[in-house]
């Protein structure tokens, strides 16, 4: 019988709303030529068939030529099938804001996880859980991240035939003030003085928010090196608090380490006398 020659492909669930694993089955008009390129071995969320179900135990198959990774490491069996998928993996590109920085569930981080089991379950002794959720990263080494939340699907196609073909995916690190010029889309902070998280977020969602007069929430998560300093002070001029700052930072990519100085800059801005405003 002669073999497959096409690569393989594997799609792993964490902890996540499975979001953007959706995101693979809605590229509907793309999905089924790439099948032509690539063999779908394992992908649950479009899988009915029970003998196909292979988990990633300590015992799993593979090789994956590449596995996709959705959704954060929560509990101690996470911790051991990640590193299972990264053994049988040749590429391991992670997808989404859980997986590529803790996702929502990384609030966790910030307060005692005990509170929150005592408070939500009926029954918390059932519950078991680490004290913070963790990307994927914090835990083996990651070939690619795509963020947001959830992913482009644009993104997600340009990623997955970027390493079928052997080059690196052609996803710029800018923010989302570039897709607003692209798009002619007048700048919000600017002519309005909304809050607007834009200068510091990864582009991807082609500045959906702002076309629609709302500030960007950061769903894409941290751009490549953000100026968090300016951005910080952007936002008390534009009428935030302290604690609006902290908070409006910690939401879809609440644990990214790029995120980790915005406390502090928020309280030095709190301390500081009001600077004299200039014109934009």
């Amino acid at each position: 019988m002669e073999s497959d020659p096409r690569p393989s492909l594997a799609v792993w669930k964490f902890a996540s709303c499975d979001g953007c694993q959706l995101t693979l089955l809605d590229c509907e008009d793309e999905l089924l030529p790439l099948t032509d390129r690539v063999r779908i071995t394992h992908f649950l969320e479009m899988s009915s068939a029970e003998e196909s179900r292979e988990r990633a135990t300590l015992s799993g198959a593979g090789p994956y030529d590449l596995s996709l990774v959705d959704g954060s490491i929560a509990t101690a069996e996470d911790v051991g099938r990640i590193h299972h998928i990264r053994r049988i993996s040749r590429r391991l590109v992670t997808i989404g804001a859980c997986a590529t920085a803790g996702g929502i569930q990384a609030l966790r981080n910030f307060a005692d996880v005990e509170e929150f089991r005592a408070a939500v379950y009926a029954s918390p002794e059932y519950i078991a859980t680490l004290d913070t959720s963790t990307p994927i990263s914090a835990h083996v080494p990651v070939d690619f991240e795509l963020r947001g939340c959830p992913i482009d699907r644009g993104q997600l196609l340009e990623v997955i035939t970027a390493f079928l073909a052997g080059r690196k995916p052609n996803v710029s690190g800018h923010s989302v003030c570039f897709e607003c010029k692209r798009r002619g889309t007048t700048c919000i902070t600017v002519a309005q003085g909304v809050p607007c998280l834009g200068p510091v977020t990864h582009a991807g969602c082609g500045a959906l928010c702002p076309a629609y007069g709302r500030g960007c929430y950061g769903c894409f998560g941290p751009m490549v090196q953000p100026n968090l300093e300016a951005m910080v002070r952007e936002l008390r001029h534009d009428g935030m608090t302290e604690r609006d700052i902290v908070r409006v930072f910690r939401t879809f990519n609440a644990a990214s380490p790029e995120y980790g100085p915005v406390p502090e800059l928020a309280a030095q801005e709190a301390t500081e006398p009001p600077a004299e405003e200039e014109p934009r």
